[in-house]
């Protein structure tokens, strides 16, 4: 068995399931327009430059959450999976995943964003194994705004991967091979720790990175 990890947005999907999610809720009224957006595409700015502080962004995101009561916000959830999620999902990354769980790899996603957005997603790839920013909730399951942990982010996703490892008694070493796809500079640190790196819809700065490291570049798609 080798290890197989996918980061989410732009790697496995064209679009960041984050982001997209704030302008669902900007779309459907539940924000107001003006200052979300704003402050949505600010920190979406911060992100693809590497300056993002995680944990004032998911502050805001699951700040914005604990707004609403927990079934509103599962029933909204499910219309952004139909509306925007599903239609992104192409038939070239499910058969990259599919790859792996034909070869009995062990399969996971490891995302920086929200296990509230992303949980469905992992489900829609048929991927059990979802490493994701855990949303802190009370005993009834209503999100309170609060993170739980560290962010899974950056040298965070490296934590939370030898975490979930040492739960199923393995480490990153108990593979022969292990593979992260990723497609942004943020992820660095995880690309290193595996024995098969692969820069997938590399940004520019991974690109850049992968090339001077001999990494594979990967392209499922353009947009």
């Amino acid at each position: 068995m080798n290890l197989a990890l996918f980061d989410l947005d732009h790697t496995l999907l064209p679009l960041d399931s984050d982001y997209e999610w704030g302008q669902f809720l900007v779309r459907i009224g539940a924000v107001d327009a003006d200052a979300f957006a704003k402050r949505n595409a600010d920190f979406y700015a911060q992100y693809e430059a590497g300056t993002l502080d995680p944990v004032e962004y998911l502050e805001f995101a699951l700040g914005t959450l604990a707004q609403f009561p927990r079934k509103q916000l599962d029933d909204w959830r499910l219309q952004f999976m139909d509306e925007v999620i599903k239609p992104a999902i192409r038939p070239v990354a499910r058969d990259l995943v599919k790859r792996h769980q034909d070869a009995d790899d062990l399969v996971a996603i490891i995302t920086a964003t929200n296990k509230f957005v992303t949980a469905p997603i992992a489900q829609a790839f048929g991927v059990a194994n979802l490493i994701a920013a855990e949303p802190d909730e009370t005993g009834d399951g209503e999100i309170t705004g609060k993170l739980r942990g560290i962010p899974t982010s950056g040298p965070g996703k490296v934590i939370h991967t030898q975490q979930w490892l040492a739960d199923k008694g393995r480490t990153l070493d108990s593979f022969a091979r292990s593979y992260f796809y990723s497609d942004s500079q943020n992820d660095i640190p995880l690309l290193a720790a595996v024995t098969d790196p692969i820069a997938t819809n590399p940004n520019a700065k991974l690109k850049a990175h992968a090339q001077a490291h001999g990494w594979p570049i990967l392209t499922l798609f353009d947009d």
